[in-house]
């Protein structure tokens, strides 16, 4: 009789009877947690933010046009005051080298490595929840909060740039004016491209994260390798093998505002920043399930 008992109270391999490892850490319970997190709402108020900085900030413009028609970085402010798409590629153009890299890093470097620090990884994993699963969920969430960054940036940029100057053409320094539809839908495929070449610094924080106790570690060393790639992109001694770093086709989305549109480095920078995201987060899935948690 007790043994009978004993069997009723047992799943297959060994699990409690209604256990489900696809129900623990439900995505959407994970998303509402990262919410409720300070960086988070730092981060994603920071995206809102720095549209409306720029626009005051050309607001205290001096006008004087011989300082500005002497470099391309006023020729650039010049494009971005006449129209709200142009203010919005404006602010992708500066925000896309560093700060965008960064708020992928803080989101995909801090999820797993915080927990360690905090202590209460192994909490989790005592559920329990699957260790893929766990990793699955983290990952899935924080390139969600990634891509709303992104989102916010843009989204807030093109708001705030048409009511200050108007729905006009999109104008660049690569292309013929664009109507304002068209130059809509170019923008849109700078988003995505940008979002796709984000994947390896997503992917490489993530391996980070997993690597390491410290998430101020797994963050700073994604953005650091990511500088560095960048700077090794330079140095054209290197010939062809800089078509294998990472951030070699990282300026390809400015062949999507030329006139005609110039796919082919998109499409390999794609390709790259997908096989290296892949890579990444393949080593990461492999570590984790072999780890010791002991934090």
């Amino acid at each position: 009789m007790g043994q009978s008992s004993a069997t009723e109270t047992v799943g297959p391999g060994g699990a409690a009877i209604g256990y489900r490892p696809s129900a623990t850490m439900p995505f959407a319970a994970e998303f509402r947690r990262q919410a409720s997190r300070r960086r988070t709402q730092l981060a994603l108020g920071f995206m809102v933010l720095l549209p409306l900085i720029i626009l005051v900030a050309f607001q205290f413009d001096s006008g004087n046009d011989d300082n500005n028609g002497r470099n391309e970085f006023g020729s650039l402010v010049d494009l971005a005051t006449s129209g709200g798409l142009n203010f919005t590629l404006f602010t992708i153009f500066v925000s896309a080298g560093f700060l965008l890299v960064v708020v992928v890093a803080l989101f995909c470097g801090d999820t797993v490595a915080s927990e360690a620090s905090w202590g209460s990884l192994r909490y989790l994993l005592a559920v329990p929840v699957p260790r893929a699963r766990l990793l699955t969920v983290k990952l899935v969430v924080a390139l969600a909060y990634s891509a709303l960054a992104l989102l916010l940036l843009a989204g807030t940029a093109l708001l705030a740039g048409t009511l200050r100057y108007g729905w006009s053409p999109l104008r660049s320094q690569v292309s013929a004016e664009l109507a304002p539809t068209e130059g809509l839908l170019r923008l849109l495929a700078v988003l995505g491209y940008l979002a796709v070449v984000l994947l390896v610094v997503a992917g490489l924080a993530f391996l980070l994260s997993v690597a390491t106790d410290a998430a101020l570690g797994a963050v700073g060393g994604a953005v650091l390798l990511w500088i560095l790639s960048s700077i090794l992109d330079q140095i054209t001694a290197l010939g062809g093998l800089r078509a294998l770093l990472p951030t070699h086709y990282s300026s390809a989305w400015l062949g999507l505002l030329s006139t005609p549109v110039q796919t082919d480095d998109v499409v390999r920078g794609a390709i790259s920043a997908v096989s290296y995201a892949t890579l990444f987060w393949g080593l990461a899935f492999w570590r984790f399930t072999r780890k010791d948690i002991t934090s």
